[in-house]
């Protein structure tokens, strides 16, 4: 590909990072390379292919020539900036929610749907728990019509962020020392805990992080009316989600061989299933990563038309920064 002109907006951040990180190892067509951040962030100098990068302001005037702009910066200043980095002719790929649930966004995950890429100029990227979900399920909607899915959540401190992962180490520190624990934001003590996923709860009584999973895995699978029950929990592990999935299906259930055959087939999917000696996906493992793990198959003991798994995948790369990427080099490629 011929080189572009591509901006970050959020690029100090641990998805903007990985961003830059990505471009190096995929040799992205980058050309002139625009680092945006917010006020705070400008003059920060961050290094790329051996060249030293000063953080300008996001704002509307920066993306005045720019080709492709990835955004990382959360859902009120892409709703803010997005509209002039389409007016200004770029192909924008948007890693918050802000667009996720509109119907004239595309919503693609490449391992799932990538024909919805088509020639859209924005292009959302999911939530990173529905992106980790949807890619271990594809395979197996693939065998059988799913009835019905059942998950559970073990989400890293990278799914809130750089601060979120700072606040992590400084409170297990401070456990293990018996130091002064850090000032933090929630409620809970993170280190050595795990609680309900820290986000606002809605009258039925599922936060909005579950209701993100229902909704945006509905859209990907391109199954509007797919029964899913989804719970969050926050974990005190530093990066990469796990997940427990039950897969209920409409009638008999493939066997776990078939099951095994068809996930060893799919792109971005690495098994991990050594029941011999108990080796299965940890977020360990998945940590660095782009594949998403899965193992613990199984026939669900209280269900004959039904399997469950355990799978396992890096937040800041499939789940984000990496879903991002490979969905630019899918438009750039059109």
């Amino acid at each position: 590909m011929s080189e572009r002109s591509v901006a970050i907006v959020g690029a100090t951040g641990a998805v903007g990072q990985e961003f830059l990180r990505l471009f190096e190892e995929r040799n992205f067509p980058v050309g002139d390379l625009k680092l945006l951040a917010s006020e705070r962030s400008v003059g920060k100098k961050m290094t790329f292919r051996g060249k030293e990068y000063a953080v300008a302001l996001a704002e509307p005037a920066a993306f005045q020539g720019v080709d492709v702009a990835f955004f990382s910066a959360g859902a009120s200043r892409s709703k803010e900036l997005i509209p002039h980095a389409l007016e200004a002719g770029a192909i924008v790929l948007d890693n918050s929610s802000a667009f996720r649930m509109d119907p004239t966004v595309p919503l693609v995950v490449p391992e799932v749907n990538p024909e919805q890429v088509g020639n859209a100029k924005l292009l959302a990227v999911a939530n990173c728990t529905a992106i980790i979900l949807c890619v271990a399920v594809k395979p197996i909607a693939d065998l059988a019509q799913i009835d019905r899915l059942i998950v559970s959540t073990y989400q890293s401190a990278s799914g809130g962020g750089a601060q979120m992962m700072d606040l992590l180490e400084k409170e297990t520190l401070a456990v293990l020392t018996g130091e002064e624990m850090p000032s933090s934001p929630l409620q809970y003590r993170y280190a050595f805990n795990l609680f309900s996923h820290n986000t606002a709860i809605a009258e039925d009584g599922y936060n909005d992080e579950e209701r993100k999973v229902i909704a945006e895995s509905r859209k990907i699978l391109g199954m509007p009316e797919l029964k899913i029950n989804v719970t969050c929990v926050r974990v005190p592990v530093l990066r990469a989600h796990t997940e427990t999935v039950t897969v209920e299906f409409a009638g008999k259930a493939p066997s776990i061989e078939e099951v095994r055959a068809a996930l060893e087939m799919a792109p971005g999917v690495r098994v991990i299933d050594d029941r011999e000696n108990n080796r299965f996906p940890t977020p360990h493992d998945a940590s660095g990563q782009g594949d998403i793990l899965v193992g613990r198959l199984r026939q669900d003991v209280s269900n004959p038309n039904a399997i469950s798994m355990l799978i396992a995948g890096d937040q800041l790369l499939k789940g984000a920064a990496l879903n991002a990427v490979q969905l630019a080099e899918l438009a750039l490629a059109r």
